[in-house]
């Protein structure tokens, strides 16, 4: 049995051909270059374009973590390896479970080395794959699809929907071109690529940038970043010991080898080391302070000390 023909896609802003490269074949090196990096002001562009619904996403998704629920990024392709990779890099910057943000790729482990692209066309799978890990009404759904006409990514978020689960999604075309079913309607119009319909170039990058904000933005709203500075880092390695041990300094004066010992105190925990440092307390003291004021350090220090060993 054959499958039907493709339906045209020709009208997406994302297929469209880039009347700025239309010689690329023919530039010099040098030419080829510099205009990648003209095009590649339009992803900040596209990026700053959406910051009002980047915002709704962070405050509306940080909501629902603050209540238990988890995050979920979506997608096939390009698209789903960059939600796979931001939620793999949570973990390491700000010490959250692993199950907290997680990323669903079409194809599983194997598609993010080896292009599984034919899986995207699967409407059921998206929904599938969500129902394996226990997705709830409780947790938060990113579709991403560049194109927006994802199969795979659509079957996810209209699952979210129907479990009455936060759906947004992110896409590179507009609305107009293609409806996605959400509550929160992210669009990054990064305009044609110069490759023709090849999404990994300026969609992704506009994708990357706004992933980093929205997990960025969620975490400092979850109270796991203090300033600048990632007080919720993972010491795992001799790398994020020193940069432990600098925050410790820069904010509270603390010298390495004392800094060093709180750490091994704390269990590696920079907030409760600050805590420790700062108020006298104990580590026990130092966690009930922190567990009291709902993780957020800055309120921690500011608060009388809780009850509890010194």
């Amino acid at each position: 049995m054959t499958s039907p023909a493709p339906e045209s896609r020709g009208h997406l802003l994302t297929e469209q051909a880039n009347p700025h490269s239309a010689d690329l074949d023919q530039l010099s090196t040098a030419d080829l270059v510099q205009l990648f990096c003209n095009e590649d002001l339009r992803p900040q562009q596209a990026v700053a374009a959406a910051a009002p619904a980047l915002g709704a996403a962070i405050d509306a998704i940080a909501g629902r973590l603050q209540r238990g629920g988890r995050l979920f990024y979506l997608g096939a392709g390009t698209s789903g390896r960059l939600g796979v990779l931001d939620a793999a890099e949570c973990p390491p910057t700000f010490c959250s479970p692993p199950e907290l943000v997680q990323g669903v790729l079409a194809g599983g482990a194997p598609a993010l080395l080896r292009s599984s692209e034919g899986l995207e066309d699967l409407f059921e799978a998206g929904r599938d794959d969500l129902a394996a890990r226990g997705f709830s009404g409780a947790d938060c759904l990113v579709g991403i699809a560049a194109g927006g006409t994802t199969p795979y990514v659509h079957g996810g978020l209209e699952h979210a929907r129907s479990l009455g689960a936060l759906a947004i999604a992110l896409a590179c075309v507009p609305a107009e071109q293609v409806p996605m079913p959400c509550d929160i309607d992210i669009r990054l119009l990064t305009g044609p690529e110069l490759l023709t319909g090849s999404t990994r170039l300026k969609a992704g990058t506009a994708t990357k940038m706004a992933l980093n904000i929205l997990s960025t933005g969620v975490m400092v709203r979850l109270g796991k970043v203090y300033g600048n500075r990632m007080v919720d880092v993972a010491v795992t390695n001799r790398k994020l010991e020193d940069r432990a041990l600098r925050i410790l300094h820069d904010l509270a004066g603390i010298e390495r080898d004392q800094g060093r010992l709180l750490l091994e105190q704390s269990a590696g925990s920079v907030k409760l080391a600050l805590l420790m440092a700062q108020l006298g307390l104990s580590a026990e003291a130092a966690r009930l302070q922190l567990e009291g004021c709902g993780g957020q350090l800055r309120q921690a220090l500011a608060a009388q000390p809780s009850a509890g060993p010194q």
